[in-house]
């Protein structure tokens, strides 16, 4: 929607400025990293002579990190770039109005910097207080009300399931994928899940109600699904699997009766 309001005001600005307009692009990807695919190919195209201006909403749709800002810059320094129009801020290439341009940038940069630095805050302290600060994970919904997790009845009893069937130590877990996958468990979008799928569930410890966020442990506040001694089981049971087995040959019945010409 925004990108949408951004081409008509721009779309209205040039008739009224009477601009003539090559060519529309629309990056959808964040200004915020350099390597924009649809902006690298716009610049190529002004470097390559078929336009001498860019047309934008503000300076931080072009760029919000040094690589980028400096790239046009340098492209008005050369002459490429004769010409930027903004409906929102005032530019002319001279000493000034670069130096102005310059410093949007840099506003631009740090807005995006501490916009970051605020959001990890934020998650840091949802995980003080036990709260998972993420999409909920298989067999959990978010609880946009009570902003938090709350368990999925439905695909939980599929999962708690899944726990106690690789406790016994008698499946693999392509066995585990193929009984649980049958009996009606699905990811998201109600995608089949796979067998490394099943792995990194039945090593979330999000299940007995602690959650794992950057290598760290937290106390959570959510609902359990399944208990530590059983968790505890089914890990000390993955263990055992992942040893690598003697050499030993296995005791077939016929072993040393039969043998190849």
């Amino acid at each position: 929607l925004s990108i949408k309001a951004q081409l008509a005001e721009l779309q209205e600005y040039a008739k009224k400025e009477d601009l003539h307009v090559v060519r529309e692009f629309v990056e959808s990807k964040t200004a915020k990293e350099p390597g924009r695919d649809i902006f690298n190919d716009m610049l190529a195209r002004v470097e390559n002579g078929e336009a001498e201006g860019i047309l934008a909403w503000h300076p931080d749709r072009l760029a919000r990190n040094s690589i980028d800002g400096g790239r046009i810059i340098y492209l008005i320094d050369t002459g490429k770039i004769t010409a930027l129009k903004f409906p929102t801020f005032w530019f002319d290439p001279t000493p000034q109005g670069k130096f102005m341009l310059s410093i949007a940038f840099g506003q631009s940069k740090y807005y995006v910097d501490n916009l970051s630095e605020n959001i990890k805050r934020g998650i840091r302290q949802k995980l003080r207080n036990g709260i998972w600060p993420a999409w909920a994970p298989l067999g959990y919904v978010n609880d946009k009300e009570k902003r938090c997790i709350v368990v999925d009845r439905e695909k939980a009893k599929y999962i708690r399931k899944a726990f106690e069937l690789y406790a016994t130590g008698e499946y693999p877990l392509s066995e585990i994928r193929k009984i649980i996958n049958t009996a009606g468990l699905v990811g998201k979008k109600d995608k089949a899940l796979s067998v490394s799928n099943y792995q990194y569930m039945l090593k979330n410890p999000i299940y007995y109600g602690v959650i794992r966020y950057n290598g760290e442990l937290y106390d959570g506040k959510h609902e359990p699904i399944i208990t530590k001694k059983l968790f505890d089981r089914v890990q000390e049971v993955m263990r055992q699997k992942s040893k690598p087995k003697g050499r030993r040959l296995k005791p077939y019945i016929y072993r040393g009766v039969f043998r190849c010409g």
